[in-house]
């Protein structure tokens, strides 16, 4: 079972690292970043390509020749038709998901940004993220990416995960402090 998630976790890693030192390499890191983020745009809005890329009963035939299509009518370089090409050929395209966010991970350190996680209890506004994203970028001292959730469980208040600075004023883990301290005592 280990093995299995060791597979599921480095594959996606190594497939994404080789393209992303491919494209560096061709100088075409901005065009195939842009292209990834559509890729990344059409794995979450369509669900006829996740099912194309995620059922095993379709071959790799006609995954390969579906890629060519998407990667024509979305005017892909040959580098990235060609990787996409590869991953149908070798059956792999199940992984396309993992190997778009390692690639974004890596472009993401290559531009020095930091990625951060923000998860609130109420829904925010393009307006309040974008301020909130000013905000920790002065004080963070760095560029930063952020990933932003929204979850009614914490009640109230905010987390921020920036690499191993984590800042919790939710409700709900207030809550788990208090009991916490309430069963010490």
């Amino acid at each position: 079972m280990s093995s299995n998630l060791a597979l599921s976790n480095s594959t996606p890693k190594r497939y994404a690292l080789a393209l992303y030192e491919l494209v560096k390499e061709n100088s075409e890191l901005s065009q195939v970043e842009l292209e990834i983020r559509n890729l990344k745009n059409l794995l979450v809005s369509s669900n006829d390509f996740n099912n194309l890329i995620l059922n095993p009963t379709i071959g790799k035939y006609e995954q390969g020749k579906a890629v060519e299509k998407i990667c024509e009518h979305l005017n892909f370089s040959l580098t990235l038709k060609k990787f996409l090409g590869l991953l149908a050929n070798n059956r792999r395209l199940f992984f396309l998901k993992k190997v778009v966010d390692n690639f974004l991970k890596l472009i993401s350190a290559d531009k020095g940004e930091l990625s951060v996680q923000l998860t609130s209890s109420k829904k925010l506004t393009t307006e309040e993220l974008s301020l909130i994203k000013k905000d920790l970028s002065e004080y963070l001292k760095r560029k930063i990416e952020i990933k932003y959730a929204y979850e009614e469980g914490l009640i109230g208040g905010f987390k921020i995960q920036a690499g191993s600075i984590m800042i919790d004023t939710s409700i709900k883990s207030k809550l788990k402090r208090l009991e916490q301290l309430m069963i010490q005592t």
